[in-house]
C-alpha cells in the first residue's frame, strides 16, 4: 500500500476539525461556473488527460499539494478531457467527481485558494489489441500534483459560491523535468530498455534501480556478492541511509503519529547510524536494490505478470536481475536471491517468493497488502456482496479503510473510493484501490481493467473475484499448491504485520498462518519452518523487531534481516558455492 502522507495519525482528526472551522461562514452552497483553458505556448496540439480542479482554505501551500485520502485533504473535483485543443475552454461538469465533497453544488460558500491541474494521459496500442489512455510515469512515480509535463494555473484567492463571477483559469504553468540522481560511492544506478514490457505496451518502456553497494565494492573487483531485493514505492533514493551526520541546523519536528520530538533528526541519525554499520567492519557484503517499475496506472507494478500491465515479474526476473548482477557482480544463484518489504513491498516479497520460488531463497514480508481476500481489509470477498457495508439487520454499517492506533475509524472505504474517482476514472487514479485492480483483474471490454466493485454501490462482482482467488489470493495458492510448492518454500517465509494495522491487513496474515499451522500435518504436506510475528498494538507498518518501537524498527530494514540472511545462506549453499569472495 502506498503510505500515509502524513505522519500524525492521532492529529488527523484535531487537524480536519480546525480546517473545517476556518471556512468562512456559509452563506450558501455550489459553485460558480468554472471554465479552464490552456495556451499554445503549453501545448500545440490537442491534449487527453484528467482536469482536476482545486479548492482550499489552508494557506500554508498550493491546493495541489493538499489533496490526499484523509480527513484533512482539501477539496478535489475531476473530470476526463479528450482532443482538447488550444484555447478550447473546458468546462467543468456538474458531474464532476469530487472528495471530500461530492458535488460542485454541495461546496459551501467562502473564499478559497483555487487551482486546476491537467494531468495528461498518452495512448497506449497495447500488444493484446486494446487501445487506452493513460497517464505514464514520468520519474515522478505516478504523482499527478509533481509529474513532469503536466499543467497547471497559479493560485488564485476568491469568492466561491453560486452567484459568484464565473471562474476562469489558465493552465499556463508546466511542472518541469526531475534531475537525475548522480551515482556516489555507494548509491549507484542502472537502466535498461525491457523488451518485454516494450512489446505489450507498444511503446519503449524501462526498468531501472538504485543499488547500494558493499563497502569495498571498487577494491575487491573478484568478489561476487548475493542480492536482496528491497521491494518498496518508487523512490528516487535510499532514504535510511546517509554518509553524514545528521544535519546540525535541522529544526526539530514532533511526530504525532510516534509521539516524538525531532523525530526528522532521529531518522537522520538513524540513517547514519546505518552507514557506519554498512561501512564498518565484519558487516556482510552485499547488494540491496531497490527496483523502480512505476507504470501508467501506479508507482509500482507489484513485480508479477498481469493481464493490465503486462510482464512486469517476468521483465524483472528475466532482464532486470540479471542485468543489475551482471553490472554489479551478483552472485546469480537462486540460494545467494532473497527479498524484503514492508506493505506493497511486503505482498511483492511474498508474492514472488511464491511464484517463483527457486529464484529467491527467503522473503521477509512485513504488513504485506492483503494475502487473502478472505480478508481484503475489512471485505471478505468471497462472501460478502459489498464493499461499502456491513448489512445489519435495519441498516448498513458502513465499513472503516483506515484506523489510527486507538481505533478511530480515519477514512470508510466510501470515501477513500470516492477520493480515488475523483483523481480518475476508469481505474486511472494512480491510488490503492485502483491498482489492485489494475494487477489482480482480467482486462474488460473497454481495454481497462475489469472493476472488482462498482464504485457507486459498492456492490462486488463475483465473477471477478473468482478470477483474483485464481490468480493472486497469495493464501488460496498455499493452499491449493502445497504439497508440490511447499518443498519449495521450507524456511522461506517470513510473516510480521502490528496487530492494529492501520490498513486491517493483520486479518489476512491471521489466515495465512492459520493454514500455515496446519503444515507438516498428514494431508497437507511438508511444514513451512518459517515465522509469523506480530507487533502487539503496533499499526502500520511494523516489520518485525520485538526489540524497538515501530518508529524506529521502520528505519532499519536494511540491516534487521541480515543474520536471518545470512544463517540461511549457510544452512543452504550448495557444495562449490561462492561463500567467500564477499567476505573481507
Amino acid at each position: 500500500m502506498r503510505p500515509l502522507v502524513l505522519s500524525c495519525l492521532p492529529a488527523i482528526f484535531a487537524a480536519f476539525v480546525i480546517a473545517a472551522s476556518s471556512q468562512t461562514p456559509s452563506q450558501g452552497r455550489g459553485v460558480q461556473p468554472v471554465t479552464v483553458s490552456f495556451p499554445a505556448a503549453q501545448s500545440a496540439k490537442p491534449l487527453d488527460g484528467r482536469l482536476l480542479f482545486l479548492l482550499s482554505n489552508d494557506a500554508s501551500e498550493e491546493p495541489r499539494m493538499q489533496i490526499n485520502d484523509t480527513p484533512r485533504s482539501q477539496i478535489v473535483f475531476g473530470m476526463t478531457v479528450d482532443g482538447v485543443k488550444p484555447g478550447q475552454p473546458m468546462k467543468l461538469e456538474a458531474t464532476a467527481a469530487g472528495y471530500p465533497v461530492r458535488k460542485l453544488s454541495d461546496v459551501p460558500e467562502g473564499d478559497y485558494t483555487v487551482q486546476a491541474v491537467l494531468n495528461i494521459y498518452e495512448t497506449f496500442h497495447r500488444a493484446d489489441g486494446h487501445t487506452i489512455k493513460l497517464a505514464p510515469d514520468r520519474g515522478e512515480g505516478q504523482h499527478w500534483n509533481i509529474a513532469p509535463g503536466n499543467l497547471y494555473s497559479k493560485p488564485v484567492k476568491l469568492h466561491v459560491g453560486p452567484k459568484g463571477a464565473a471562474i476562469k483559469l489558465t493552465l499556463d504553468q508546466v511542472i518541469p523535468p526531475i534531475p537525475a540522481e548522480p551515482d556516489t560511492k555507494y548509491i549507484r544506478h542502472i537502466k535498461i530498455q525491457s523488451d518485454l514490457l516494450t512489446k505489450f505496451w507498444g511503446t519503449p518502456t524501462y526498468l531501472s534501480a538504485i543499488v547500494l553497494v558493499p563497502e569495498g565494492f571498487n577494491e575487491h573487483t573478484q568478489a561476487h556478492f548475493p542480492l536482496v531485493i528491497f521491494h518498496d514505492h518508487f523512490v528516487d533514493g535510499i532514504e535510511d541511509f546517509r554518509t553524514t551526520p545528521p544535519d546540525p541546523d535541522l529544526k526539530p519536528d514532533y511526530s504525532q503519529r510516534f509521539h516524538l520530538a525531532g523525530y526528522n533528526r532521529i531518522q537522520q541519525q538513524e540513517a547514519y547510524n546505518e552507514y557506519k554499520l554498512w561501512s564498518g567492519p565484519n558487516f556482510p557484503r552485499v547488494l540491496v536494490v531497490k527496483i523502480q517499475h512505476a507504470n501508467p496506472y501506479y508507482d509500482d507494478s507489484y513485480a508479477v505478470d498481469s493481464a493490465n500491465l503486462g510482464p512486469y515479474g517476468s521483465a524483472i526476473e528475466k532482464e532486470l536481475i540479471p542485468a543489475i548482477e551482471k553490472q554489479f557482480r551478483g552472485i546469480g544463484q537462486g540460494w545467494a536471491r532473497f527479498v524484503y518489504g514492508g506493505s506493497t513491498g511486503g505482498w511483492e516479497s511474498l508474492a514472488v517468493q511464491l511464484f517463483n520460488p527457486d529464484f529467491y531463497n527467503g522473503a521477509f514480508a512485513a504488513c504485506p497488502d492483503p494475502v487473502d481476500f478472505h480478508a481484503y481489509m475489512t471485505t471478505d470477498l468471497y462472501s460478502q456482496k459489498n464493499m461499502f457495508y456491513i448489512q445489519g439487520a435495519e441498516k448498513q454499517i458502513e465499513q472503516p479503510a483506515m484506523r489510527d492506533y486507538l481505533g478511530h475509524t480515519l477514512i470508510s472505504v466510501r470515501d477513500n473510493v470516492a477520493y480515488e474517482a475523483a483523481l480518475g476514472d476508469h481505474g486511472r487514479s494512480g491510488e490503492q484501490f485502483d491498482i489492485w485492480q489494475a494487477v489482480y483483474s482480467p482486462v474488460g471490454a473497454d481495454g481497462y481493467p475489469q472493476p472488482i466493485f462498482d464504485k457507486e454501490t459498492g456492490e462486488i462482482d463475483p465473477n471477478v473475484a473468482a478470477y483474483w482467488k485464481d490468480h493472486y489470493d497469495l493464501n488460496a495458492k498455499l493452499q491449493r499448491d502445497w504439497k508440490t510448492l511447499g518443498p519449495k518454500l521450507q524456511g522461506k517465509i517470513h510473516l510480521y504485520v502490528g496487530s492494529d494495522d492501520t490498513y486491517f491487513l493483520n486479518d489476512a496474515v491471521y489466515l495465512m498462518e492459520d493454514f500455515l499451522k496446519t503444515t507438516g500435518t498428514p494431508g497437507v504436506g511438508v511444514p513451512y519452518e518459517g515465522e509469523v510475528l506480530y507487533g502487539p498494538r503496533a499499526e502500520h507498518c511494523w516489520n518485525g523487531d520485538p526489540t524497538l518501537s515501530n518508529a524506529y524498527s521502520r528505519l532499519h530494514y536494511n540491516t534487521m534481516y541480515l543474520p536471518k540472511i545470512m544463517d540461511r545462506i549457510a544452512k543452504t549453499a550448495p557444495a562449490g558455492a561462492d561463500v567467500t569472495s564477499w567476505k573481507y
